[in-house]
Protein backbone atom coordinates (compact mmCIF):
# COMPACT_ATOMS: atom_id res chain seq x y z
CA UNK A 1 0.00 0.00 0.00
CA UNK A 2 0.97 3.66 -0.45
CA UNK A 3 2.65 5.34 2.50
CA UNK A 4 0.04 6.67 4.73
CA UNK A 5 1.41 9.67 5.25
CA UNK A 6 1.97 10.85 1.71
CA UNK A 7 0.20 14.04 0.97
CA UNK A 8 -1.84 14.12 -2.38
CA UNK A 9 0.69 16.39 -4.17
CA UNK A 10 3.63 14.71 -3.16
CA UNK A 11 1.52 11.80 -5.17
CA UNK A 12 1.20 13.97 -8.08
CA UNK A 13 4.96 14.89 -8.31
CA UNK A 14 5.72 11.07 -8.16
CA UNK A 15 2.97 10.44 -10.48
CA UNK A 16 4.54 12.96 -13.21
CA UNK A 17 7.79 13.31 -13.07
CA UNK A 18 9.93 12.50 -15.99
CA UNK A 19 6.98 12.73 -18.19
CA UNK A 20 6.76 14.26 -21.44
CA UNK A 21 2.82 15.30 -21.09
CA UNK A 22 0.04 14.67 -19.02
CA UNK A 23 -3.99 14.69 -20.48
CA UNK A 24 -6.40 15.40 -18.34
CA UNK A 25 -4.03 17.23 -15.43
CA UNK A 26 -7.57 18.34 -13.82
CA UNK A 27 -8.91 15.07 -13.12
CA UNK A 28 -5.65 13.40 -12.12
CA UNK A 29 -5.19 15.96 -9.11
CA UNK A 30 -9.34 15.81 -8.19
CA UNK A 31 -9.20 11.41 -8.08
CA UNK A 32 -5.65 12.03 -5.90
CA UNK A 33 -7.70 14.91 -3.63
CA UNK A 34 -9.76 11.92 -2.83
CA UNK A 35 -8.40 8.46 -3.38
CA UNK A 36 -5.53 6.84 -5.01
CA UNK A 37 -5.09 6.17 -8.44
CA UNK A 38 -6.38 3.33 -10.83
CA UNK A 39 -3.80 3.14 -14.20
CA UNK A 40 -2.72 0.14 -16.58
CA UNK A 41 0.13 -0.13 -18.66
CA UNK A 42 -0.03 -2.18 -21.70
CA UNK A 43 2.43 -4.09 -24.10
CA UNK A 44 2.05 -5.89 -27.36
CA UNK A 45 3.62 -9.28 -26.98
CA UNK A 46 5.31 -9.33 -30.57
CA UNK A 47 9.19 -9.03 -30.43
CA UNK A 48 11.82 -9.47 -27.55
CA UNK A 49 11.75 -6.78 -24.85
CA UNK A 50 14.78 -4.85 -24.92
CA UNK A 51 16.69 -2.32 -22.26
CA UNK A 52 14.16 0.73 -23.34
CA UNK A 53 11.31 -1.38 -21.46
CA UNK A 54 12.99 -0.43 -18.09
CA UNK A 55 11.93 2.94 -18.97
CA UNK A 56 8.17 2.44 -18.29
CA UNK A 57 8.94 -0.04 -15.45
CA UNK A 58 11.22 2.73 -13.54
CA UNK A 59 7.95 4.67 -13.97
CA UNK A 60 5.62 1.88 -12.81
CA UNK A 61 7.81 1.64 -9.97
CA UNK A 62 6.96 5.50 -9.18
CA UNK A 63 3.42 4.94 -9.56
CA UNK A 64 3.43 2.13 -6.86
CA UNK A 65 5.10 4.20 -4.51
CA UNK A 66 2.31 7.43 -5.02
CA UNK A 67 -0.37 4.19 -3.84
CA UNK A 68 -1.60 3.63 -7.33
CA UNK A 69 -3.26 0.48 -8.06
CA UNK A 70 -1.19 -0.86 -11.54
CA UNK A 71 -2.81 -3.30 -13.73
CA UNK A 72 -0.07 -4.70 -16.50
CA UNK A 73 -1.97 -6.09 -19.53
CA UNK A 74 -0.03 -8.56 -22.13
CA UNK A 75 -1.88 -6.98 -25.20
CA UNK A 76 -1.75 -11.27 -26.99
CA UNK A 77 -4.45 -10.19 -29.40
CA UNK A 78 -3.18 -6.81 -30.19
CA UNK A 79 0.40 -8.56 -31.07
CA UNK A 80 -1.74 -10.76 -34.13
CA UNK A 81 -3.75 -7.07 -34.97
CA UNK A 82 -0.81 -5.60 -35.59
CA UNK A 83 0.09 -6.65 -39.12
CA UNK A 84 0.05 -10.30 -37.94
CA UNK A 85 3.74 -8.96 -35.73
CA UNK A 86 2.46 -12.18 -33.37
CA UNK A 87 1.32 -15.52 -35.91
CA UNK A 88 -1.62 -17.28 -33.73
CA UNK A 89 0.76 -20.47 -33.76
CA UNK A 90 3.08 -18.16 -31.44
CA UNK A 91 0.80 -15.74 -29.52
CA UNK A 92 0.48 -18.12 -26.75
CA UNK A 93 4.55 -19.34 -26.70
CA UNK A 94 5.32 -15.15 -26.91
CA UNK A 95 2.38 -14.01 -24.25
CA UNK A 96 4.74 -16.63 -21.98
CA UNK A 97 7.81 -15.10 -22.45
CA UNK A 98 6.87 -11.66 -22.18
CA UNK A 99 5.09 -12.67 -18.81
CA UNK A 100 8.32 -14.42 -17.37
CA UNK A 101 10.36 -11.34 -18.65
CA UNK A 102 8.90 -8.34 -17.37
CA UNK A 103 8.42 -9.96 -14.17
CA UNK A 104 11.79 -10.74 -13.70
CA UNK A 105 12.77 -7.20 -15.18
CA UNK A 106 10.60 -5.32 -11.98
CA UNK A 107 12.12 -7.65 -9.76
CA UNK A 108 15.48 -6.40 -10.78
CA UNK A 109 14.66 -3.05 -9.81
CA UNK A 110 12.74 -4.19 -6.69
CA UNK A 111 9.33 -3.68 -7.65
CA UNK A 112 6.99 -6.04 -5.46
CA UNK A 113 4.74 -8.53 -7.69
CA UNK A 114 2.14 -9.32 -5.07
CA UNK A 115 1.03 -5.27 -5.27
CA UNK A 116 0.49 -5.53 -9.28
CA UNK A 117 -2.43 -7.02 -11.16
CA UNK A 118 -1.52 -8.95 -14.32
CA UNK A 119 -3.97 -9.52 -16.94
CA UNK A 120 -3.57 -11.18 -20.32
CA UNK A 121 -6.34 -9.38 -23.54
CA UNK A 122 -7.84 -12.16 -24.70
CA UNK A 123 -9.23 -12.47 -21.11
CA UNK A 124 -11.93 -10.28 -21.74
CA UNK A 125 -11.24 -9.27 -25.16
CA UNK A 126 -13.24 -12.14 -26.53
CA UNK A 127 -16.14 -11.67 -24.42
CA UNK A 128 -19.85 -11.19 -26.16
CA UNK A 129 -19.56 -7.51 -23.96
CA UNK A 130 -16.81 -6.18 -25.09
CA UNK A 131 -17.63 -7.62 -29.03
CA UNK A 132 -20.26 -5.73 -29.20
CA UNK A 133 -18.86 -2.15 -28.00
CA UNK A 134 -16.00 -3.13 -31.03
CA UNK A 135 -19.29 -3.15 -33.63
CA UNK A 136 -20.78 0.19 -31.58
CA UNK A 137 -17.21 2.04 -32.25
CA UNK A 138 -16.65 0.42 -35.77
CA UNK A 139 -20.05 2.13 -36.08
CA UNK A 140 -18.99 5.93 -35.25
CA UNK A 141 -15.48 5.86 -36.44
CA UNK A 142 -14.26 6.43 -39.57
CA UNK A 143 -11.88 4.35 -41.43
CA UNK A 144 -9.25 7.65 -41.67
CA UNK A 145 -9.31 8.48 -38.05
CA UNK A 146 -8.62 4.58 -37.16
CA UNK A 147 -5.51 4.69 -39.54
CA UNK A 148 -4.58 8.22 -38.27
CA UNK A 149 -5.05 7.05 -34.54
CA UNK A 150 -2.44 4.31 -34.96
CA UNK A 151 0.09 5.89 -37.30
CA UNK A 152 2.47 5.96 -34.91
CA UNK A 153 2.32 2.52 -33.35
CA UNK A 154 0.66 0.25 -35.38
CA UNK A 155 2.77 -1.19 -38.68
CA UNK A 156 1.78 1.21 -41.93
CA UNK A 157 1.96 -0.35 -45.30
CA UNK A 158 0.44 0.44 -48.59
CA UNK A 159 -2.24 -1.62 -48.02
CA UNK A 160 -3.54 -1.96 -44.60
CA UNK A 161 -4.94 -5.32 -42.96
CA UNK A 162 -8.81 -4.08 -41.56
CA UNK A 163 -7.13 -5.83 -38.28
CA UNK A 164 -4.70 -3.10 -37.97
CA UNK A 165 -7.51 -0.77 -38.31
CA UNK A 166 -9.55 -2.23 -35.07
CA UNK A 167 -6.40 -1.37 -32.84
CA UNK A 168 -6.70 1.92 -31.70
CA UNK A 169 -10.58 0.79 -31.38
CA UNK A 170 -9.49 -2.19 -28.70
CA UNK A 171 -7.20 -0.09 -26.84
CA UNK A 172 -9.30 2.64 -26.05
CA UNK A 173 -11.91 -0.06 -25.36
CA UNK A 174 -9.77 -1.91 -22.75
CA UNK A 175 -9.66 1.91 -20.56
CA UNK A 176 -13.05 0.79 -19.95
CA UNK A 177 -12.89 -2.81 -19.20
CA UNK A 178 -9.74 -2.71 -17.30
CA UNK A 179 -11.88 -0.07 -14.96
CA UNK A 180 -9.18 2.13 -14.55
CA UNK A 181 -8.58 6.02 -13.80
CA UNK A 182 -5.94 6.51 -16.38
CA UNK A 183 -3.46 4.54 -19.25
CA UNK A 184 0.23 5.16 -18.72
CA UNK A 185 2.09 4.42 -22.08
CA UNK A 186 4.88 6.51 -24.68
CA UNK A 187 3.97 9.67 -26.28
CA UNK A 188 3.98 7.94 -29.68
CA UNK A 189 0.68 6.71 -28.12
CA UNK A 190 -0.68 10.46 -28.04
CA UNK A 191 -3.00 9.84 -31.22
CA UNK A 192 -4.77 6.88 -30.37
CA UNK A 193 -4.92 8.45 -26.44
CA UNK A 194 -7.10 11.27 -27.91
CA UNK A 195 -8.72 8.83 -30.05
CA UNK A 196 -9.66 6.73 -27.25
CA UNK A 197 -10.58 10.66 -25.26
CA UNK A 198 -12.79 11.51 -28.50
CA UNK A 199 -15.06 8.27 -28.85
CA UNK A 200 -15.09 6.46 -25.37
CA UNK A 201 -18.06 9.34 -25.20
CA UNK A 202 -19.62 7.97 -27.49
CA UNK A 203 -20.65 4.93 -26.26
CA UNK A 204 -21.51 6.37 -23.05
CA UNK A 205 -17.85 5.67 -21.04
CA UNK A 206 -15.99 8.72 -19.07
CA UNK A 207 -13.08 9.74 -20.65
CA UNK A 208 -9.59 8.75 -19.24
CA UNK A 209 -6.29 10.25 -18.01
CA UNK A 210 -3.24 9.89 -20.09
CA UNK A 211 0.32 9.49 -18.56
CA UNK A 212 2.91 9.67 -21.68
CA UNK A 213 6.46 9.15 -21.10
CA UNK A 214 9.43 10.43 -23.81
CA UNK A 215 10.54 8.24 -26.01
CA UNK A 216 13.94 7.28 -25.32
CA UNK A 217 16.39 7.26 -28.65
CA UNK A 218 17.96 4.01 -28.92
CA UNK A 219 21.65 3.33 -29.29
CA UNK A 220 21.64 4.68 -33.14
CA UNK A 221 20.42 7.79 -32.02
CA UNK A 222 16.71 6.92 -33.47
CA UNK A 223 13.78 5.40 -31.93
CA UNK A 224 14.57 1.92 -29.81
CA UNK A 225 12.90 -0.61 -31.75
CA UNK A 226 12.56 -4.63 -31.08
CA UNK A 227 12.89 -4.77 -35.02
CA UNK A 228 16.26 -2.76 -35.29
CA UNK A 229 18.80 -4.98 -33.80
CA UNK A 230 21.70 -2.12 -33.54
CA UNK A 231 18.83 0.63 -31.72
CA UNK A 232 18.60 -2.07 -28.94
CA UNK A 233 20.39 -4.48 -26.52
CA UNK A 234 18.26 -7.37 -25.54
CA UNK A 235 17.30 -8.17 -22.06
CA UNK A 236 19.19 -11.05 -21.77
CA UNK A 237 21.99 -9.94 -23.88
CA UNK A 238 25.52 -11.19 -22.74
CA UNK A 239 28.70 -8.71 -21.07
CA UNK A 240 30.44 -8.70 -24.23
CA UNK A 241 27.48 -8.23 -26.42
CA UNK A 242 26.51 -5.37 -24.44
CA UNK A 243 30.04 -3.80 -24.43
CA UNK A 244 30.17 -4.35 -28.40
CA UNK A 245 27.33 -2.69 -28.93
CA UNK A 246 27.36 0.25 -26.40
CA UNK A 247 30.72 0.46 -28.66
CA UNK A 248 29.10 1.33 -31.58
CA UNK A 249 26.30 3.26 -29.64
CA UNK A 250 25.54 7.07 -30.89
CA UNK A 251 27.68 9.39 -28.73
CA UNK A 252 29.12 12.37 -30.02
CA UNK A 253 31.41 14.44 -27.65
CA UNK A 254 29.35 17.10 -25.93
CA UNK A 255 25.89 16.28 -28.47
CA UNK A 256 23.47 15.70 -26.10
CA UNK A 257 20.48 15.80 -28.70
CA UNK A 258 19.33 11.68 -29.57
CA UNK A 259 22.06 10.14 -27.56
CA UNK A 260 20.43 7.14 -26.48
CA UNK A 261 23.07 6.48 -23.52
CA UNK A 262 22.46 9.67 -21.97
CA UNK A 263 19.00 9.45 -22.16
CA UNK A 264 18.99 5.77 -20.34
CA UNK A 265 21.15 7.64 -17.62
CA UNK A 266 17.79 10.01 -17.33
CA UNK A 267 15.40 7.94 -17.34
CA UNK A 268 16.56 4.43 -15.63
CA UNK A 269 19.97 4.49 -13.83
CA UNK A 270 18.95 8.11 -11.89
CA UNK A 271 15.88 7.30 -10.67
CA UNK A 272 16.43 3.93 -9.57
CA UNK A 273 19.83 5.24 -7.90
CA UNK A 274 18.20 7.01 -5.46
CA UNK A 275 20.93 8.28 -3.17
CA UNK A 276 23.18 6.52 -4.51
CA UNK A 277 25.50 8.38 -6.85
CA UNK A 278 26.35 7.65 -10.34
CA UNK A 279 30.24 6.85 -10.44
CA UNK A 280 31.82 6.51 -13.86
CA UNK A 281 35.39 5.07 -14.37
CA UNK A 282 37.85 6.82 -15.59
CA UNK A 283 41.95 6.01 -15.32
CA UNK A 284 44.08 8.19 -13.64
CA UNK A 285 45.95 9.52 -16.12
CA UNK A 286 43.00 11.42 -16.65
CA UNK A 287 41.45 12.19 -13.22
CA UNK A 288 40.33 9.06 -11.89
CA UNK A 289 36.38 7.90 -11.28
CA UNK A 290 33.78 11.07 -11.86
CA UNK A 291 30.79 10.84 -9.54
CA UNK A 292 27.55 12.72 -10.58
CA UNK A 293 24.75 12.84 -7.76
CA UNK A 294 21.87 13.46 -10.34
CA UNK A 295 21.22 13.59 -14.28
CA UNK A 296 21.72 17.62 -14.74
CA UNK A 297 25.14 17.57 -13.39
CA UNK A 298 25.94 14.46 -15.80
CA UNK A 299 24.45 16.49 -18.94
CA UNK A 300 26.28 19.99 -18.23
CA UNK A 301 29.63 17.62 -17.59
CA UNK A 302 28.52 15.99 -20.84
CA UNK A 303 27.92 19.33 -23.05
CA UNK A 304 31.40 20.56 -22.11
CA UNK A 305 33.38 17.78 -23.03
CA UNK A 306 34.42 16.75 -19.65
CA UNK A 307 32.85 13.47 -19.85
CA UNK A 308 34.02 11.32 -22.65
CA UNK A 309 32.19 9.15 -24.70
CA UNK A 310 33.99 6.27 -23.76
CA UNK A 311 33.71 6.60 -20.01
CA UNK A 312 30.06 7.40 -20.25
CA UNK A 313 29.37 4.04 -21.89
CA UNK A 314 32.09 2.06 -19.51
CA UNK A 315 30.20 2.83 -17.10
CA UNK A 316 26.25 3.03 -18.31
CA UNK A 317 27.81 -0.58 -19.17
CA UNK A 318 28.62 -1.69 -15.63
CA UNK A 319 25.03 -0.03 -14.02
CA UNK A 320 23.30 -1.93 -17.13
CA UNK A 321 24.75 -5.40 -16.16
CA UNK A 322 23.63 -5.05 -12.73
CA UNK A 323 20.14 -4.71 -13.80
CA UNK A 324 20.46 -7.99 -16.01
CA UNK A 325 22.56 -9.85 -14.42
CA UNK A 326 19.75 -11.11 -12.50
CA UNK A 327 17.35 -11.26 -15.10
CA UNK A 328 20.05 -13.37 -17.20
CA UNK A 329 20.47 -16.22 -14.12
CA UNK A 330 16.78 -16.56 -13.97
CA UNK A 331 16.71 -17.40 -17.80
CA UNK A 332 19.39 -20.27 -17.12
CA UNK A 333 17.92 -23.13 -16.51
CA UNK A 334 16.40 -25.47 -19.63
CA UNK A 335 12.96 -24.89 -18.72
CA UNK A 336 13.21 -21.12 -19.56
CA UNK A 337 15.62 -22.11 -22.62
CA UNK A 338 12.64 -23.90 -24.00
CA UNK A 339 10.30 -20.85 -23.40
CA UNK A 340 12.70 -18.51 -25.36
CA UNK A 341 12.96 -21.00 -28.16
CA UNK A 342 8.96 -21.49 -28.19
CA UNK A 343 8.40 -17.85 -28.74
CA UNK A 344 11.15 -17.06 -31.03
CA UNK A 345 12.06 -19.97 -32.95
CA UNK A 346 14.96 -20.17 -35.47
CA UNK A 347 13.90 -19.22 -38.83
CA UNK A 348 12.79 -21.64 -41.00
CA UNK A 349 15.05 -21.60 -44.47
CA UNK A 350 13.33 -20.24 -47.57
CA UNK A 351 12.80 -22.49 -50.23
CA UNK A 352 12.31 -21.88 -53.53
CA UNK A 353 8.82 -21.56 -54.78
CA UNK A 354 7.44 -24.66 -56.48
CA UNK A 355 5.97 -23.71 -59.84
CA UNK A 356 2.14 -24.59 -60.40
CA UNK A 357 0.97 -26.96 -62.66
CA UNK A 358 -0.72 -25.53 -65.75
CA UNK A 359 -4.51 -24.38 -64.42
CA UNK A 360 -4.26 -24.73 -60.82
CA UNK A 361 -5.89 -22.01 -59.12
CA UNK A 362 -4.48 -20.88 -56.04
CA UNK A 363 -5.94 -21.42 -52.50
CA UNK A 364 -7.04 -19.53 -49.72
CA UNK A 365 -4.38 -19.18 -46.64
CA UNK A 366 -6.42 -21.07 -43.32
CA UNK A 367 -8.45 -19.47 -40.94
CA UNK A 368 -8.33 -19.65 -37.70
CA UNK A 369 -11.37 -19.04 -35.43
CA UNK A 370 -12.24 -17.31 -32.05
CA UNK A 371 -12.13 -20.93 -30.66
CA UNK A 372 -9.03 -22.57 -32.03
CA UNK A 373 -7.58 -18.82 -30.21
CA UNK A 374 -8.61 -19.41 -27.04
CA UNK A 375 -7.66 -22.99 -27.24
CA UNK A 376 -4.30 -22.09 -28.50
CA UNK A 377 -3.36 -19.41 -25.60
CA UNK A 378 -4.74 -21.81 -23.13
CA UNK A 379 -2.44 -24.72 -24.08
CA UNK A 380 0.75 -22.41 -24.15
CA UNK A 381 0.49 -19.47 -21.45
CA UNK A 382 2.21 -20.74 -18.53
CA UNK A 383 0.16 -19.14 -15.69
CA UNK A 384 1.69 -18.28 -12.37
CA UNK A 385 0.39 -18.45 -8.60
CA UNK A 386 -1.91 -20.97 -9.24
CA UNK A 387 -4.48 -18.28 -11.22
CA UNK A 388 -7.05 -19.83 -13.56
CA UNK A 389 -6.30 -18.77 -17.22
CA UNK A 390 -10.01 -19.79 -18.23
CA UNK A 391 -12.85 -17.38 -17.98
CA UNK A 392 -14.82 -18.52 -14.53
CA UNK A 393 -19.04 -18.00 -14.84
CA UNK A 394 -20.53 -14.56 -13.05
CA UNK A 395 -17.93 -12.18 -14.27
CA UNK A 396 -19.27 -9.80 -16.81
CA UNK A 397 -16.44 -8.02 -18.32
CA UNK A 398 -12.82 -9.23 -16.51
CA UNK A 399 -13.30 -12.80 -16.61
CA UNK A 400 -9.15 -13.88 -15.14
CA UNK A 401 -6.25 -12.32 -14.34
CA UNK A 402 -2.97 -13.79 -14.37
CA UNK A 403 -2.22 -12.92 -10.77
CA UNK A 404 -5.32 -12.69 -8.81
CA UNK A 405 -3.28 -10.00 -6.82
CA UNK A 406 -5.28 -7.02 -7.76
CA UNK A 407 -4.85 -4.40 -4.88
CA UNK A 408 -1.91 -2.46 -4.64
Amino acid sequence: MAEASLPANDKYQLITRNLQEVIGDERLRKILSERDLRVYWGTATTGRPHIGYFVPMTKIADFLHAGCEVTILFADLHAFLDNMKAPWELLGHRTAYYEHIIKSMLKSIGVPLEKLRFVRGTDFQLSREYTLDVYRLSSVVTEHDAKKAGAEVVKQVSSPFLSGLLYPGLQALDEEYLKVDAQFGGVDQRKIFTFAEENLPSLGYVKRIHLMNPMVPGLSGEKMSASIEDSKIDLLDTPEQIKKKLKKAFCEPGNIENNGVLAFCKSVIFPLLKDESLVLPRSAEYGGPMTFNNYAQLEEGFLKQEVHPGDLKNGVGIYLNRLLDPIRKEFEPDNMQQIILNAYPPPVPIQQKKKKPSGQKGQRPATTNVSELAQNIDEHLTIENGASSKPTAGNEKLHSTINQNDKV
